[in-house]
């Protein structure tokens, strides 16, 4: 079984296999592109395969059954995943966990993705796999090369239920498939599904979408998508009216899938939340309670444990450099140092005598051939950087050691390659720190550095200047017969300085004194037992570390000759460095657990090996927990080419504190090393407890040997004082010794926390006098005094008080099978902080063949294998396209990096899957609702707290006298007449164009006649009677005022409509058609222009035009005027109706009496002292609200002129405005927030050239937003801020505030204080309290006044739900009561209750008589410190929000626009945001202003943000284009629109992300 290739291969072939392998396994090439070159390589070899026999057994023909010798060829496979985290028993561990989770039924919904994000290689992806099974057609011969359509529907079917369960995955041992696919009704569905047999022979396209079977089993097969080129825009309107998807009904797709992820989320969570009370305003974050019955450790206190005595021999030299000067003089031709090139074959070999005279020429010119002989550029004690390749030792060595002679101190650093690589800017702020200003290099190397034009080397990103100077030998002056470098004994200086980058990627530099170099070397020499002239086999980093300690120095010292196998080499051949150690018969290899394993995959059938030489194999990398498994396998393969188990020594290491423990090679192979199977659960807990229970989740550990010679070491708690542990508890590692680093270079605070450590007994008592350093190792000192170390302090992640290791979660991650969806070596696992505790990220690389659905299973089986063994939940686990992932140099991932471009949001991931319901369990608890305290209590609660009763009001109509000549007249129609008769040709309307001339104006006679001419045109071609109702279907200008005024004459009621958009017929006309309809319209008045376009072929695509009313165009009018003028008797009749979509989406019509708009005229009048010798400049849609009445009414009734700008020409010219502003010199000007926008957009950059063209804007009294909504503080600040230097005054800008009930209750007018701000707290908003805080503090939401109660306004705020009145520091409803409310509701379908509640309703106690309306809209009113014009202290009223937009999550009231602005903010890409609410959960929208990979960043941003700032977890995250949120005219953004179409499908979004 065991040599299972049927001829035997040519060495080359084996060979040029091995190398495919390796770079499939490190991702260099696809799984594809490897069988491709594979089967090229060894087809001539092969015997023909014989076609699959139909006898077969069902079950080996499931895609992905292991092959029969599946154990013993999985211990082997390539494929399979990373030996280096490989342990069988945990593999057997996490299909248990799966396995458990199968029985818990998880439906996870997959996120939707548009087609064009899908990263699909070919049609291949979809198309059936073949019957190649589990290894990864490494060589399993089952039927590799059969065609798939041989096998016909049964293949078919497979691949269907394949789709279903996700690749069904094998344990290793069994050969018994076990299905953990993530769902439990999958096999049903999949026998439902192969009965069917859904027509997929035709369509290829896509696999069926069958994630969206809910939880109670109900089918839904879907067609398969066909993409439609010519996408609709996307439809809105009313839900009526709301036309779905490709003929799904409303609860479709999308429904669908929320409703699996709302049954996902109804499982319980884990800690159940603990009951306490709850402040009100201190929303208390639930704090983690420890468990009880958690694990504590018991044993006795440890006892430090000490090394053996460092025995000084005789002969040990001095100092390295006496060593390097001995060697060069009596041997100078024994060799030093041996290089390979990347064929494997021997370089260069660099002798003792040649690495003592080019050292001391290197010496010689550091220190005199830089600068001048009066100014040396480098003196002794001064710092140099080390740059050199990592194939160039030889080079190194030299540079190194002259550096040691010149008495100058090296920093080794890695070769800069871009100007910004990865963490190259944290090593140049280190290089800066220690004043480095040379760096020395090679030849080669100076030669490959990125260069200017002129052939400089630029200055790389956070690097201070440098000289690049060669070391090179040609390149150097020889030194003077007399010159000869000073060698002393090792003392304290500074022998070099070694870089480490922290956890958080900021890089550190550790020095090491001369007296710790040469004790290192003398403890790693007694403890090795290193002789003279021994060989040794270098795979390391030779700059730092294990590499350096032995490879550079300790073999100095003791004169042996090192082989150093570059990484280069190790990537084209990993079997080079077993080949150098039998080829020089070396005695000690140093090498990490990855090059075992890339031996072990490579190493097929090489007959010749023979490690018999070993006597020592120092496994650098054995502080890490996972290495054991690599060491096992690779003494498992190779103990049968004379390798003997006890040469495995794997040792501990740490940039502080140098080599921390060791195993020693001994004789005597009956003493086993030391294994600790240890449990996580206990781990987590800081506890040893070696697992006995289920043997699920265990790690097992290897000893590192005993402590260094000469040392001392002891093990204390991690965090806090350094306390000792106790004998079962894990800790970190702390070693006093002479040879370790004495500081971080410059970091005097850092260094007294690391190096100065004086660890403590239980008893308070320090354990001895001399200093200890910090390892950063976790671990114990176990029986014999052996040392394990469990991990490392910068892995170390504490989640809800337990801590979990990064590596152990790596491991997990890597041993859920398959693994063919993502790259071995590429997974990067960190924590970012969320709400107050850690949240666990695991990054992966994804291969590039793996499709959407099989990643997404692969996924979601990872969380659930992280949660069944570590009992951690995983926050976000993200796959990034291949060869994505910042790298260190020497291949593996930067950590620090990829943490920085994820929470940065620019890792631009291909799949995300989060889960924030499962993890985030420390969520404030929900408010518990009171039982409502009656009215009256809150009442008698109020005063004797001596807070007032929230209520205001402007000035009192009644009382102003004013000489009002329009207030003797009732009606409007009546101020018009009499204006043409009295000022016949003063000027009330201009109407101006895109270049800002003016197209058209109208005087008082010239209005008067008009209408007149249109009153008889109703009269006689529309035969209407009086009462009758018109719509009026105008753009912006003169035709609309004048069709108004006619159907006031004729006694009609006008409605104004906004006309449909000539390119977006068929979203805007069925408005049109709906207003004409519900508005019980008796004709339509409009354009000739747009009379065509109502009866155009594409308005009859879009609504039935025959059923349209007669359309009067009134282009050309009849000459005469009516026989007389219509006289309305009363005035409390309809003088107009207005119909608006509300900011809530809703269509409604208000109707407003004669009465009512005569007083609202006057109220505005008043507000913003309003006379003929007036001009006004009015920015807005005239359509409805306050917009509509500055528009037509105003001016007619003060006599002022206005004007008019429609608000679409500026899209033309985004200036006109203004600049009508400024010539116009007007005093008062009216727009809406899209037209501010468009301003502060378009113009941003122009301010210079538009002061150029005489802009001038300090005459501005009042510039008013009109609104209904809360005033959008960030927009008018950065417009008053951009306008400031054209002389626009801050305080002129200002909002107004208006709903249907009453369409102005609040204007800022010309008298009054200015708007005034303030800020209050945001958790107390959501629980409708109002606390006022200063501005900058936590939490704090600034809000502006909404400009200034109007005349015969009174305003009260109320309890929604109860009616009572609310005191100052309430949030509740606007109510209000004025002579302009609106008299109720237009509605066809006459919802009388509706009507009383909103137009008619009476307080629940206090004043229960007087009549309000109900806004709709929740706000507070706050009495200042200001007066207004009558000497009353000011009352200012804040508008918060739509009532019906607020969100009850949680049992709080949120508002859509607190977390919007949240999400805005978190990424640049974001242009826009909105916020609703289905089925409980949060769905937040967001637009993207970027390429479509940017899409999948955004997902942890919102979730994170919305977590951090508001407490929510965010249910949906859902990326579109720009412009799919839904705007009305007045820019408001229309949410439940947004909602309606969402759920129909109809949002074509870029991703659809459902958290977990």
């Amino acid at each position: 079984m065991a040599d299972r290739d049927t001829l035997p291969l040519p060495l080359e072939v084996r060979a040029r296999l091995a190398e495919l392998e390796l770079e499939l396994s490190e991702g260099d090439i696809t799984q594809k592109g490897y069988e491709k070159k594979r089967s090229k390589l060894i087809g001539a070899y092969l015997p023909q395969p014989p076609g699959v026999e139909p006898s077969m057994p069902q079950e080996r023909r499931t895609p992905a059954t292991p092959s029969s010798s599946s154990r013993y060829h999985r211990r082997r496979s390539s494929g399979s995943r990373d030996e280096r985290y490989r342990s069988d028993v945990h593999t057997e561990a996490v299909q248990a966990a799966l396995a458990k989770h199968k029985e818990r039924k998880m439906a996870v919904p997959m996120p939707s993705k548009r087609r064009s994000l899908v990263v699909q290689t070919s049609m291949e992806a979809y198309t059936p796999p073949d019957t190649s099974s589990g290894s990864e057609g490494e060589g399993s011969m089952q039927g590799e090369g059969t065609p798939t359509s041989s096998q016909g529907s049964i293949n078919m079917e497979h691949w269907i239920s394949r789709a279903i369960h996700g690749s069904t995955t094998s344990s290793t041992t069994s050969s018994s498939s076990t299905h953990s696919g993530g769902s439990g009704a999958a096999s049903r569905l999949a026998d439902v599904m192969a009965q069917t047999h859904i027509g997929m022979s035709e369509n290829h396209s896509a696999p069926p979408d069958v994630t969206t079977y809910t939880s109670e089993h109900s089918i839904q097969v879907e067609r398969p998508q066909v993409s439609t080129a010519s996408r609709t825009a996307p439809k809105y309107g009313n839900a009526e009216l709301m036309e779905t998807g490709d003929g799904v009904p409303v609860s479709s797709r999308v429904s669908a899938k929320i409703q699996q992820l709302v049954n996902t989320l109804k499982r319980p969570k884990r800690p159940p939340l603990r009951e306490f009370f709850v402040d009100d305003f201190e929303e208390l974050l639930e704090v983690q309670q420890p468990d009880p019955n958690q694990p504590k450790p018991e044993g006795a206190q440890m006892v430090p444990m000490r090394g053996e005595q460092l025995g000084v021999v005789t002969n040990w030299p001095p100092s390295l450099e006496a060593a390097l000067q001995r060697w060069g003089t009596i041997s100078p031709k024994a060799p030093c140092l041996t290089t390979m090139d990347t064929n494997g074959k021997p370089l260069y070999i660099l002798t003792y005598g040649k690495l003592w005279t080019r050292s001391m020429k290197v010496a010689y010119n550091i220190l005199h051939k830089l600068g001048t002989k009066q100014e040396p550029m480098v003196r002794p004690g001064d710092r140099v950087a080390l740059v050199f390749p990592n194939n160039d030792p030889a080079a190194f060595m030299v540079a190194f050691y002259g550096c040691l002679l010149a008495e100058v101190v090296p920093v080794p650093i890695e070769v800069p390659l871009t100007r910004k690589d990865a963490g190259s800017q944290q090593i140049g702020f280190l290089l800066g720190s220690c004043g480095v200003t040379v760096a020395l290099t090679s030849d080669a190397c100076h030669k490959g550095l990125p260069k200017s034009p002129t052939g400089e080397i630029p200055q790389f990103k956070g690097w201070p200047k440098l000289l690049w100077f060669v070391t090179e030998s040609k390149h150097l002056s020889k030194p003077p017969r007399d010159w000869f470098p000073h060698i002393k004994d090792a003392n304290n200086d500074t022998a070099y300085i070694e870089y480490k980058t922290c956890k958080d990627g900021s890089v550190l530099g550790v020095t090491v004194m001369r007296i710790a170099l040469l004790t290192h070397c003398q403890a790693l020499t007694q403890s090795c037992g290193y002789t003279e002239a021994e060989t040794i086999v270098n795979v390391l980093d030779f700059k730092k570390d294990v590499g350096l300690w032995h490879g550079i120095l300790t073999s100095v010292m003791n004169m042996m000759h090192v082989i150093s196998i570059p990484y280069s080499l190790m990537k084209v051949n990993p079997l080079s460095w077993i080949q150098k150690v039998c080829q020089y018969k070396a005695k000690v290899a140093c090498v990490k657990s990855r090059d075992m394993h890339w031996a072990l995959v490579a190493h097929r059938d090489q007959r010749d090996v023979n490690l018999s030489s070993l006597r020592m194999l120092v496994v650098a990398d054995g502080s890490n927990p996972w290495s054991i498994s690599s060491c096992d396998a690779f003494l498992n393969v190779f103990q049968t080419k004379g390798l003997r188990p006890e040469v495995i020594c794997p040792c501990a290491s740490s940039p502080e504190a140098l080599t921390v423990a060791i195993r020693r090679p001994t004789d005597d192979s009956n003493q086993p090393p030391g294994r600790g199977v240890l449990s996580m659960q206990g781990l987590s807990h800081g506890v040893i407890r070696v697992d006995s229970e289920e043997k699920l989740s265990v790690l097992t550990v290897q000893d590192v040997g005993t402590v260094m010679p000469g040392g001392l070491m002891c093990v204390v708690k991690p965090d806090g004082v350094p306390q000792l542990c106790k004998t079962d508890e894990i800790g970190e590692l702390c070693v006093c010794s002479i040879a370790t680093g004495t500081s971080y270079y410059g970091l005097s605070g850092m260094t007294k926390n690391t190096f100065e450590v004086f660890p403590m007994s239980s008893s308070g008592a320090p354990i001895s006098e001399y200093p200890f350093t910090r390892t950063g190792l976790l671990g114990f000192v176990g029986p014999g005094g052996l040392v394990f170390i469990a991990g490392k302090m910068d892995g170390l992640m504490v989640v809800g008080g337990r801590r979990h290791n990064a590596d152990d979660i790596v491991a997990t991650a890597l041993a859920v099978e398959p693994m063919k969806f993502v790259y071995r070596g590429r997974i990067a696992v960190f924590s970012i902080t969320v709400l107050h505790d850690e949240r666990i990220v695991v990054v992966a690389e994804q291969r590039p063949d793996s499709t959407e659905e099989d990643s997404f299973q692969w996924m979601s089986r990872v969380l659930q294998a992280i949660d069944g063994i570590h009992q951690v939940g995983v926050y976000c686990l993200a796959l990034v396209p291949s060869n994505t992932l910042p790298k260190t140099p020497l291949g593996g991932i930067h950590l620090s990096e990829t943490k920085q471009l994820f929470l940065e949001g620019s890792l631009h991931p291909c799949n995300v899957l989060m889960c924030p319901h499962t993890c985030v369990t420390n969520l404030p608890k929900p408010r518990q609702k009171q039982p409502e305290i009656g009215p009256a209590s809150v009442m008698v609660g109020n005063l004797v707290s001596g807070k007032r009763i929230a209520q205001a009001s402007g000035r009192d109509l009644g009382q102003i006298e004013d000489n009002d000549q329009a207030r003797k007249f009732l009606f409007l129609s009546e101020v018009l007449q009499w204006r043409a008769q009295t000022t016949p040709d003063h000027v009330l309307y201009t109407l101006l164009n895109s270049r800002g001339t003016i197209a058209s104006s109208l005087t008082c006679l010239q209005l008067h006649k008009r209408a007149e001419k249109i009153a008889a045109m109703l009269a006689e071609r529309g035969h209407l009677q009086d009462g009758d109702h018109v719509a009026l279907v105008y753009p912006p200008g003169i035709d609309l005022i004048a069709a108004f005024y006619g159907c006031l004459y004729a006694g009609c009621v006008p409605i104004t409509v906004r006309p449909p958009h000539p390119q977006n017929i068929a979203t805007t006309l069925p408005t049109v058609k709906m207003i004409v309809e519900v508005s019980r319209s008796a004709c339509v008045m409009t354009t000739q222009v747009i009379c065509k376009l109502l009866r155009s072929k594409e308005a009859s695509a879009a609504v039935d035009v025959r059923t349209w009313p007669p359309v009067l165009d009134t282009d050309d009018l009849p000459k005469k005027k009516p026989p007389q003028l219509y006289k309305p008797s009363n005035p409390d009749t309809l003088a107009y109706l207005d119909f608006s979509v509300s900011t809530t989406g809703m269509l409604a019509g208000v109707k407003m009496s004669h009465t009512a708009t005569s007083a609202f005229c006057r109220s505005i009048k008043l507000q913003c002292e309003l006379y003929p010798s007036r001009e006004v400049a009015i920015c807005l849609d005239p359509y409805c609200g306050l917009g509509f009445v500055l528009w037509c009414l105003c001016s007619v009734y003060s006599g002022h002129q206005s004007i008019l700008i429609p608000p679409s020409e500026l899209e033309v010219n985004p200036a006109l405005w203004l600049l009508a502003v400024s010539q116009y010199k007007v005093r008062d000007t009216f727009c809406s927030y899209s037209v501010m926008e468009l301003c502060t957009k378009g113009l941003g950059l122009q301010t210079e050239s538009l002061k150029s063209r005489g802009l001038e804007l300090s005459r501005v009294r009042t510039c008013v937003v009109v609104a209904e909504e809360r005033p959008r503080i960030a927009l008018t600040q950065s417009f008053s801020k951009l306008f400031k230097d054209l002389g626009l005054h801050p305080r002129a800008v200002s909002t107004s505030f208006g709903c249907r009930v009453n369409l102005a209750i609040c204007l800022q007018g010309t008298s009054g204080p200015d708007p005034t701000t303030v800020y209050v707290d945001m958790r107390a908003l959501r629980h409708d309290r109002v606390r006022l805080v200063e501005r900058g503090s936590p939490h704090s939401l600034p809000l502006m006044e909404s400009g200034k109660i109007l005349p015969g306004v009174r305003i009260i705020i109320a309890n929604p739900e109860t009616k009572g009145p609310l005191g100052d520091s309430h949030l509740g409803e606007i109510w209000v009561h004025s002579g302009h409310n609106a008299s109720g509701y237009f509605t066809v379908y006459g919802d009388e209750s509706l009507q009383s509640d909103h137009f008619n309703s009476r307080l629940s106690f206090g004043d229960t008589q007087t009549i309000w309306a109900r806004t709709g809209y929740l706000g507070f009113l706050r009495r200042t410190e200001l007066t207004d014009a009558s000497g009353e202290r000011h009352d200012a009223l804040y508008v918060v929000g739509a009532l019906d937009e607020a969100m009850e999550l949680r049992g709080m009231r949120y508002h859509p626009i607190d977390i919007e602005t949240s999400v805005i903010r978190t990424h640049k890409s974001i242009t826009e945001c909105a916020v609703f609410t289905w089925t409980n959960l949060l769905v937040v929208v967001v637009e993207l202003d970027g390429s479509e990979q940017e899409a999948l960043d955004l997902v942890p941003l919102v979730t994170n943000v919305v977590l951090e700032e508001h407490y929510l977890i965010v249910g949906v995250v859902v990326v579109v284009d720009i412009g799919v949120i839904p705007i009305n005219s007045r820019g408001e953004k229309q949410r439940m629109h947004l909602r309606d179409g969402f759920l129909a499908d109809q949002l074509d979004p870029i991703y659809v992300a459902y958290n977990m």
